[in-house]
């Protein structure tokens, strides 16, 4: 099949052929089929050296691709994949090929997204939506996104992903973590605690924790907090107290729009997917441990895709 912008079909072409074939002028011939004499000249050529068949379209693939990532690498990358379950930027790290070419691997080797895939095995799950409408803050601080995520408690011993979905997994009715997440909207530095529940005390309580994590690396003010409208945030004196303390100003997403508190969904996930669901948990103590040390490698160590360098490297450049 031809491209999209070409003038000729395989049937043009032949129109060429023959009426060049018949006396015309070639000159002729490609006016009046919009060409130039240099098509027209190659079509002619073309099927006097080859008949037929040089009419048809040939692949614009180069004979020889000599700067091609070789297959070693491209096995390797594949491997880091599947191994680690990370995107394009820390693969990169990983294998030392560049960023754009890992993409280009992974795209050509049909491996599906992150966003699609279950976190703990990798396995495609499910589809995704995406938009296109991004907004950042200006300066540190300026806005901070705040949210609960519910996990199930790990029994002792571990749960139906270490023991799979038996009977004698008892699992189920031993309640939630509720995990309190903060994230710095011009930064992404981010801040978590596993609680006990969300009320609006402890959601108050971890509020004022949050801020001081926030100065401690550098965010020395809030000036607004954006929550979803769950009752502690909307309906609790406690933290609307703790809000004026810090003498920030609090918003509210529009009803049904998580996405307006976006970055704060997507800190959730990635903490699912690099912290809560990557390894397998013997208990919901184990899991709560191994919280602080990944908010520190988060913080300090892992590119942001969206800001393409570390969070904390944000708050001062230099």
């Amino acid at each position: 099949m031809s491209h999209v912008n070409a003038r000729l079909t395989v049937h043009g072409r032949r129109l060429i052929v023959d009426r060049v074939a018949a006396g015309r002028p070639v000159a002729h011939v490609a006016a009046e089929l919009g060409v130039s004499r240099q098509t027209a000249y190659r079509w002619v050529r073309r099927f006097r050296t080859e008949g037929h068949t040089g009419l048809r379209d040939r692949s614009s693939r180069p004979r020889s691709t000599p700067t091609r990532t070789s297959s070693e690498r491209e096995q390797a990358v594949l491997a880091a994949r599947h191994s680690v379950r990370f995107g394009p930027l820390r693969i990169a790290a990983l294998t030392g090929v560049p960023a754009r070419t890992v993409s280009r691997i992974l795209h050509r080797h049909g491996v599906p997204r992150l966003a699609e895939c279950d976190p703990l095995t990798g396995a495609p799950i499910r589809a995704v939506r995406t938009t296109t409408n991004r907004y950042e803050r200006a300066r540190p601080g300026e806005l901070v996104h705040l949210d609960v995520k519910k996990l199930g408690r790990i029994p002792e011993g571990g749960g139906w992903r270490a023991h799979g979905r038996s009977e004698q997994v008892k699992g189920r009715g031993i309640g939630y973590d509720y995990v309190h997440v903060a994230i710095d909207d011009h930064t992404r530095i981010g801040y978590a605690e596993v609680l006990a529940d969300e009320k609006g005390v402890t959601a108050a309580q971890f509020l004022t924790r949050a801020a001081e994590y926030f100065a401690v690396n550098g965010i020395h003010r809030i000036e607004r907090v954006i929550t979803d409208n769950a009752f502690a945030y909307r309906n609790s004196a406690a933290f609307h107290k703790a809000v004026t303390d810090l003498g920030a100003v609090q918003r509210f997403i529009k009803p049904h729009c998580p996405w307006t508190n976006g970055k704060a969904e997507r800190f959730n996930r990635t903490l699912q997917t690099e912290w809560a669901y990557r390894q397998i948990f013997t208990s919901s103590t184990h899991r709560q441990t191994a919280l602080a040390p990944w908010l520190q490698h988060y913080n300090t160590e892992r590119i942001h895709t969206g800001i393409g360098t570390t969070p904390l490297t944000r708050v001062s450049p230099t």
